[in-house]
């Protein structure tokens, strides 16, 4: 159920998507993306798996590692083919190929991947630790997983003045912009449920993976989390 969900509200919101973002993060999207590639670069991988790609923006930005191509996957095909328009303009279609998949049932071969990306998508996955170890089954010994999510500020006063934003503010920014009543809404509600820091390190670890780490951006509006197969 959740997971038809989530396909409606991202195609529905597709047009709008990217400009929301940068705006409401005031343009910190972008910064948090190249922060989060930067992860890669003693890796030097050459084949990347970006899930929950949506319009493209991290798989791009993965081509910073060096790599030779990047696997872009997601379930809304709306939010696909704004991507594929934006990797024509950018003529980066021989090294970036998109398509329509399941993060939790990846149809990709097992061990095929150096690293596996994902960008402010874990919070969707209809079951987090199956998502979580189809990822872990398309890498090779040796790769890395690198999440770039939201997570939520713990020092006051800029706490307490974040949540009033993002509960209040954002989601009628969203709103008004999107034209659609319960993507910015959704955005919030998800943030505040999702098993930020230690948690989500531990779930990485029960899934398999090793050499867990969590980089705090921002003050703690955002998270970056790696570890190795």
């Amino acid at each position: 159920m959740q997971k038809q969900y989530v396909r409606t509200l991202f195609d529905a919101i597709a047009p709008r998507y990217d400009l929301l973002n940068h705006l409401l993060s005031g343009g910190m999207d972008v910064y948090w993306r190249r922060r989060a590639i930067a992860t890669l670069n003693g890796l030097r991988p050459k084949r990347i798996l970006d899930v929950a790609t949506g319009t493209a923006d991290f798989a791009i930005a993965a081509l910073r590692s060096g790599a030779d191509e990047v696997v872009g996957v997601d379930i809304a095909e709306s939010m696909l083919d704004i991507g594929r328009r934006k990797i024509a303009r950018k003529h980066l279609e021989g090294r970036i190929m998109l398509r329509t998949g399941d993060a939790e049932t990846l149809d990709l071969a097992p061990e095929s991947f150096d690293a596996a990306i994902v960008a402010f998508g874990v919070r969707n996955f209809e079951n987090l630790e199956r998502g979580l170890r189809s990822m872990y089954r398309v890498l090779k010994p040796g790769g890395k997983i690198v999440v770039l999510e939201f997570s939520r500020p713990h020092a006051p006063p800029f706490k307490q003045i974040y949540f009033f934003y993002f509960r209040t503010i954002l989601p009628l920014i969203g709103r008004t912009l999107s034209n659609h009543k319960e993507a910015y809404a959704y955005l919030p509600d998800t943030v505040m449920k999702f098993p930020e820091g230690p948690t989500f390190r531990s779930i990485l670890g029960k899934v398999g993976f090793t050499q867990t780490e969590e980089q705090r951006l921002t003050g703690g509006v955002a998270s970056i989390y790696t570890g190795v197969r």
